[in-house]
């Protein structure tokens, strides 16, 4: 058996950061079962351009592989039986939409705890389910504003910067994948359920680290640096090449006297202006220039090939392009294939996640409603005039076909 294939989520997400915490656990083998709402065309990532034709897009493939669907109006009284019915039957009610919204629509522990006390109620919000933020809309570029990321983030003579990917999310999803881990576990060790709040404010707050513990018991003020510098160690950061950029991260004494030898300035290791990490943080402005100099004198990949053999952290600043094709991707199997009946083959990367020696299977993305057949006859026992009657009263919304 996979990993997570005894328990049973039911998914009332959209979007990225919810998706892109319960596709890990599908991977793994949790059954996922999306509830989307056929008023809103379903899940809105199913319209993300580009590469979007219909209710199909490739970003709403690279979130939603190995899930099921059924399209559920949870506003309809018939569309909220089903609801119930499979409450009964799933370990995790697992949601991303605002604050306010689980307890609006009845998917709270509180609420649903009489059809199954085990039940783990797992919301991830943009603030959570209290505060006075509660009821906004969260979004990652936003969080990155409100958490200070984009005011450290950039060169210095430059505006505030989001990250080019969309961190806050990812980091949400993540969060919350561990909560509904924890809460499933406790639920089968206590036999009670709980609810999970989850917000992306407080992951994107808690990412702050060490940076905030400085702030908070020092007079440390976080602010960009040029070439993405880590903020205390010397050097650890971007230097230009000849022909591109490189970083370079001596994280320990070491590595910073096995730079001076590869640079060719054995010296630099025994000066008492760069003898230990204070000393290299205070006279940076000196260090720095001599490192920038020798840097522009090579192109990047024969400074790499000298700084790997010489032992130093090093690496080269890819594209995308490049960074997807990068031997080491390729080794560890990070680029997958899915069969998808409008994209064809489609390659996408994979869930960073292992478990023991067995590899995942990788299944494309459901198209809407797709598995209403098996989620209703074979995980409920519907019988086919219940299943009518259901879709006569609009439980699932009006579906073409």
């Amino acid at each position: 058996m996979k990993p997570l294939a005894d328990i049973r989520i039911l998914a009332v997400e959209q979007y990225g950061a919810g998706p892109f915490g319960s596709v890990h656990l599908a991977d793994l083998g949790a059954e996922v079962i999306k509830i989307e709402d056929p008023a809103s065309g379903g899940d809105v990532g199913r319209y993300v351009p580009p590469y979007q034709q219909e209710e199909d897009s490739l970003f709403f493939e690279v979130f939603n592989r190995n899930k099921r669907s059924i399209s559920l109006d949870l506003a309809t009284a018939e569309g909220r039986a089903v609801f119930e019915d499979l409450v009964r039957v799933s370990d995790v009610v697992y949601s991303n939409l605002r604050g306010d919204v689980p307890a609006k629509i009845g998917i709270t522990y509180e609420q649903l705890k009489h059809l199954n006390p085990r039940i783990v109620c797992c919301a991830l919000t943009g603030f959570g389910m209290t505060g006075p933020r509660s009821a906004e809309p969260g979004y990652d570029y936003i969080l990155q504003g409100i958490s200070g990321w984009m005011d450290i983030t950039g060169e210095p003579s430059g505006p505030p910067t989001k990250s080019g990917l969309s961190l806050v999310d990812y980091s949400g999803g993540l969060v919350a994948a561990i909560s509904v881990l924890a809460g499933v576990h406790a639920a089968r060790r206590d036999g009670t359920g709980m609810d999970c709040d989850v917000s992306l404010f407080d992951t994107a707050i808690s990412m702050l680290t060490y940076p905030a513990i400085w702030n908070l018991n020092g007079d440390f003020d976080p602010r960009r640096t040029h070439h993405s510098a880590h903020p205390s160690l010397v050097p650890f950061q971007a230097f230009q090449a000849k022909d591109g950029w490189l970083v370079i991260a001596c994280a320990k004494e070491k590595f910073w006297q096995r730079l001076a030898v590869a640079i060719g300035r054995p010296e630099l290791a025994s000066d008492e202006r760069f003898a230990t990490f204070r000393d290299r943080n205070s006279n940076a402005d000196q260090l720095l220039p001599i490192l920038d100099e020798a840097f522009l004198s090579r192109p990047a990949a024969e400074w790499l090939d000298v700084l790997r053999s010489a032992g130093v952290p090093c690496g080269p600043v890819n594209s995308v392009s490049q960074a997807l094709t990068d031997e080491h991707t390729i080794a560890r199997g990070m680029v997958v294939e899915t069969q998808h009946p409008r994209f064809g083959t489609v390659r996408q990367v994979r869930s960073p996640v292992r478990v023991g020696s067995q590899e995942p299977d990788y299944v494309r993305g459901p198209a809407r409603h797709e598995d209403a057949d098996a989620v209703l006859r074979e995980l409920l026992g519907y019988l086919p005039e219940r299943i009518e009657a259901l879709t006569s009263a609009g439980a699932f919304g009006r579906l073409e076909g």
